[in-house]
């Protein structure tokens, strides 16, 4: 099912994350498992945006150490494998709760560089059904300014679906 989507996906941004909104909804309609609904998000946004998408994917808030945040799934280059509530764009949107363009990682005060090869960045929280955030969704690219508003709602609109779709 997912195969078949990302063959045919839009070429505007907007019309492909809707595209892979209902796909990814699909797929973890179902689903409990946690694990489970942020690696098919991973891949299937990594893969439908590549190579723009550099790296992809989940720091999870970890339940032994709740001020940090710990790698989940992703797809791309070795991640950070922990981050501090407040450090680096991560830890700042998980502290904030905001989600954050970075247009150029070097400027952005406490960068974080998991991958020197990454020049911009989006974070975006993802919230629990009790308006947590559970972990954040961290997209790089190895182009500056690669992120925009178009990817900004399109990247909320998926993590609002993650853990609210059953």
């Amino acid at each position: 099912m997912a195969e078949a989507a990302l063959t045919d996906l839009p070429t505007e941004k907007d019309a492909r994350y809707g595209v892979l909104r209902r796909e990814i909804a699909a797929v973890i309609a179902g689903e409990a498992n946690v694990t489970a609904r942020y690696a098919t998000a991973a891949s299937l946004l990594s893969h439908a945006f590549a190579p723009r998408f550099f790296w992809c994917g989940f720091y999870v808030v970890d339940a032994d150490k709740p001020r940090e945040l710990v790698v989940g799934p992703y797809q791309g280059t070795l991640g950070c494998l922990r981050i501090p509530f407040g450090k680096g764009v991560c830890g700042a949107v998980a502290a904030s709760g905001e989600t954050l363009i970075v247009p150029d990682v070097d400027a952005f005060p406490g960068h974080i560089p998991c991958d020197s090869r990454s020049k911009s960045e989006i974070v975006v929280p993802v919230r629990d059904r009790a308006g947590r955030i559970a972990a954040v969704l961290d997209v790089d690219s190895v182009d500056l300014a690669a992120f925009d508003e178009t990817d900004q709602a399109g990247l909320e609109a998926i993590c609002r679906d993650l853990l609210t779709i059953d």
